[in-house]
This record gives C-alpha cells, sequence and structure tokens, in this order.
C-alpha cells in the first residue's frame, strides 16, 4: 500500500511539473524583440530551417556582429547551409561561422563557450526551438558559468505545441514528454554536480582537449 501511495505522489509530482514545462515552453516564443549582442548561436537539430532563417534574420536587423551555426552535419556545405537559412549572401560570407564538432546538446554549449572564448564576446543570442530551449539553456549556463559570458533567448516556435490541447496530438505528445524527461536528466546531474565541487570551465577545457 504504502509503495503505491508512494508511486502515486511521485507520478502527480512528474505529471504537475510536465504541464508546467509545456507551459514554459508555450511561453518561450519571443514577445518582443532581444536586446542588441555582439554574438548569435543558432543551435541545429529538428526544425533546423526555421532556426537558421530567425538567426540570419537578426543579424541582418543588426543584433548581433556573427553568427555561429553549432552541430552542423559534417558532410553539408557552406553553400548547403546558406540555402537552407535563406541568408543574403554578403552578411553569410562575412559573419557566419560553422561549427562541425557538436552531435549533441551538451557538444552545442561547449563549441559556443569556445567561439565565445575566440570571438571574445560576453553577450550572446541563441536560437534554437521552443521545446529545446530550455535543455539548452540548462547546458549553456553549466558550461558558462564563471566566465562572464551572459546569453539570452531567442526561441522558434514549433506550431504544434502552440495548441491548448497538444496532448491530443500523439506527434506533438511523444515530443513534449520526451524533451521533458531529458529537461529532469539534465537537473538532475546538476543536482549532483551541485552537491560537490566544481571545476572552473577553464580547467575543463584543458582536461578534454
Amino acid at each position: 500500500m504504502r509503495s503505491t501511495a508512494a508511486f502515486l505522489v511521485v507520478a502527480l509530482i512528474w505529471f504537475a511539473g510536465l504541464l508546467a514545462f509545456a507551459s514554459r515552453v508555450q511561453h518561450q516564443t519571443p514577445a518582443r524583440a532581444p536586446a542588441p549582442a555582439q554574438g548569435i548561436v543558432a543551435l541545429t537539430g529538428a526544425g533546423s530551417n526555421e532556426r537558421l532563417a530567425a538567426a540570419m534574420g537578426l543579424l541582418e536587423d543588426g543584433y548581433g556582429r556573427r553568427v555561429l551555426v553549432s552541430g552542423v552535419n559534417r558532410m553539408a556545405s557552406r553553400e548547403d547551409i546558406r540555402n537552407v537559412s535563406r541568408a543574403v549572401r554578403r552578411l553569410y560570407d562575412c559573419c557566419v561561422d560553422l561549427g562541425f564538432t557538436a552531435a549533441d546538446t551538451v557538444g552545442n554549449a561547449r563549441e559556443t563557450a569556445d567561439w565565445a572564448q575566440a570571438m571574445r564576446y560576453n553577450r550572446l543570442i541563441v536560437v534554437t526551438a521552443d521545446y529545446h530551449m530550455p535543455r539548452a539553456m540548462l547546458e549553456l549556463n553549466a558550461v558558462l558559468r564563471g566566465t562572464g559570458v551572459t546569453a539570452q533567448t531567442y526561441a522558434v516556435p514549433t506550431p504544434a505545441l502552440k495548441d491548448r490541447h497538444w496532448w491530443r496530438n500523439p506527434r506533438a505528445a511523444r515530443l513534449m514528454v520526451v524533451e521533458y524527461c531529458k529537461y529532469l536528466a539534465i537537473l538532475g546531474r546538476e543536482a549532483v554536480l551541485g552537491l560537490g565541487p566544481r571545476e572552473a570551465p577553464a580547467a575543463q577545457s584543458k582536461a578534454t582537449s
């Protein structure tokens, strides 16, 4: 009986967290333009076309000096990315960097931090999908902690998740639940790491280089 009650309590907490996460995702889309920054970072993944187009739009409008496209497929060429992003060639040729090392969100965070350090940027705009933004910022903030680099969000909306009844759409429900579980995993990792001393980002970089 106690184990059943404990399971129900955990399930209730998990479900309440899912609803809170869904609400956060639905309100990720920016209501206004971001503050001008130095660098703009587009994280690739599902729906990359929209993410890249949004990042290039910010560049064209003068919200940053350069764009990093993080996590580019090694088989893609610069011209492939330009076509997908619909970028103005003049700006693309002068002000867009492609990152090929990141294979996941952790890699995106490290690639972004390395780029910001190389460019000597301390203000970034991060562009990714609305559902991916909470986890992306957890990873990025963990890497940027203590570096003096700040990042603001610019979320690209996912139409299926904007519906009030997103749970009725199997594809949208699966996307939301899977992303929520990934987010919880990162929260758990950060909670465990917070129990002990943490290496400075510079030390971490040297250890992995």
